[in-house]
């Protein structure tokens, strides 16, 4: 053991008896503590308390020379040393600055912190209120041009270790998707993680729900179709439990997750790392037909935005037309008489299960689309429908902003907790290699989902931001509807119905058709961009 020079800090005399002269005087110090992860703290003896140990027979070494412990631990247990975010830390810090210490004792150096510039700026402090530092098993000396060369150098070696162990656990990372390994993070619906070892297992029911989905797909041709339908079937997001106890998922599915979920190819049995695939350890749950055919559906959709897909007969409400009683999507069909074409929607309950299971069955197509357009149309002429219909938009927007907000603060502060998480998992090297890759590469999983989360929010924030809807615009722009409408062609005719109208429910029991409209598409008409 080795300590630095006699503490430059100004501490006071004490009087030696009759003849008033000096002893040593009295140097207050502090012994700092910390490990990166909370493994182990729990124990009656833990490491924090042996580096606590080693510092108070330091101090009593010292005691001829003034050195005197001061009673205010500063020990932090389960922090890393890349960052100055550590709760005792800044008491120490605040202290030093009060003029309370006068000497700040450790057990080695990375235990203050394991980052060169973080560890520049504590020095700093240290010297601007005259603090000298100790680190029991080192040896170096503060005040001289040495010393801090010395303690650099070691501070530098820290900070490398540290940053080889990231880039250690990115290879291992890569290397084991290769590989076709699952190295953790959020279990997806159809499989389980297999509590053996880190891979996984098909989960019978769940991989039922995963090719119900794809069926739908082919089916129904869209996601929003999908959505519905898998609503009505109780199909939602994975469930599951994290080591904690705390249950994750069982969250109804949303769009962009279920278009993850399609173009996933985990449930093909591959592995996906930086756009390559790789074959997996796992079972694939849908077969490779099925899922070419619904990236072929998905590829035509990303083109003319479905505005072509199973639509020939120019049904104007595909996708946005749902059975009332059911809640279950309409499909287009027709039938032939004596060569004309008779169009309807039908309730995909009524043809999937039998009409008897159904009270609506169908609608002749041209009826319930006319009154469809009927409904814009009195948008043009009824100033108060206008009014009310701006009014809920103007609404219903302000209220997701709100939504978006929340959720993206919540996910901010999970990513903080993640990425302090992640560093302390590098910072330790107490632990086995292999477990606490694991850890890591989940840790990493889950940022990267965070990271994804928030930037579709901030995207989705950004077009509510420049959402302006006003009454008096959409009904001087609808009036004009007719005219409009007669010049388009099926196919943008379509897209005119898509922009506009959100939802459209049809109750066969009485015959009434509701419509909901599109906030976004009444904004964009208004702006002339449709």
């Amino acid at each position: 053991m080795a300590r630095n020079s006699a503490p430059r800090s100004p501490a006071r005399s004490v009087a030696n008896g009759q003849n008033g002269s000096t002893e040593n005087r009295v140097v207050r110090c502090a012994i700092y503590t910390r490990k990166s992860t909370e493994e182990g703290l729990q124990q009656e003896f833990n490491s924090l308390d042996a580096q606590r140990e080693a510092g108070e027979a330091f101090i009593a070494s010292q005691k001829t020379e003034g050195w005197l412990l001061v009673p205010d631990r500063f020990d932090d247990g389960g922090y890393t040393g890349g960052n100055m975010e550590r709760p005792a830390l800044r008491r120490l810090l605040a202290a030093v600055e009060s003029g309370a210490i006068d000497c700040v004792v450790v057990y080695k150096v990375d235990r203050l912190s394991r980052s060169l510039m973080d560890f520049s700026r504590i020095v700093e402090g240290f010297d601007r209120n005259n603090v000298s530092f100790v680190a029991v098993t080192q040896q170096f000396n503060t005040t001289s041009s040495l010393g801090r060369l010395t303690l650099n150098i070691l501070l530098s070696f820290a900070q490398f270790e540290r940053e080889i162990i990231s880039e250690r656990t990115r290879d291992k990372m890569s290397a084991a998707r290769r590989k076709g390994k699952w190295i953790g993070g959020n279990p997806v619906l159809g499989y389980d993680i297999d509590p053996k070892g880190g891979r996984l297992v098909v989960n019978p029911e769940e991989a039922g729900q995963v090719r119900t989905i794809f069926g739908l797909y082919l089916e129904l041709g869209s996601l929003l179709p999908v959505l519905q339908e898998a609503e009505r079937r109780g199909i939602v997001t994975k469930r599951w439990t994290t080591k904690d106890g705390h249950v994750r998922g069982g969250q109804r599915i949303a769009k962009g997750t279920m278009h993850g979920m399609l173009t996933n190819a985990i449930y093909t049995g591959m592995v996906d790392h930086k756009g390559c695939l790789y074959p997996g350890e796992h079972e694939r749950i849908v077969d490779q037909n099925i899922w070419d055919r619904v990236h072929e559906t998905l590829d035509r959709n990303n083109i003319d935005k479905g505005a072509s897909v199973r639509n020939k007969f120019g049904a104007l409400l595909r996708g946005v037309l749902f059975c009332v009683p059911c809640g279950t999507p309409m499909m287009h069909t027709y039938t032939m008489r004596k060569s004309k074409r008779y169009r309807y929607y039908v309730c995909y309950n009524a043809q999937q299960k039998g009409w008897k299971n159904c009270e609506t069955k169908s609608v002749p197509a041209d009826a319930i689309e006319s009154a469809v357009l009927d409904s814009i149309r009195r948008l043009g002429t009824d100033p108060k429908l206008a009014e009310a219909v701006a009014a809920e938009a103007i609404g219903q927007m302000a209220h997701r902003r709100q939504e978006i907000d929340q959720e993206t603060e919540a996910q901010r502060r999970s990513l903080r907790q993640l990425n302090q998480h992640l560093a302390r998992e590098a910072a330790d090297t107490s632990v086995d290699s292999g477990a606490r890759f694991e850890r890591m590469a989940g840790i990493q999983r889950e940022i990267e989902g965070i990271e994804c989360r928030l930037v579709e929010l901030a995207g989705e924030r950004g077009v509510l931001a420049t959402n302006h809807i006003n009454a008096d615009d959409l009904r001087r722009t609808l009036i004009e509807f007719d005219a409009v409408w007669s010049s388009l062609t099926t196919k943008e005719q379509e897209q005119m119905i898509h922009l506009l109208v959100a939802k459209v429910g049809y109750d066969g029991r009485t015959g009434k058709v509701t419509v909901n409209f599109s906030n976004a598409g009444a904004k964009e008409l208004c702006q002339g961009k449709c």
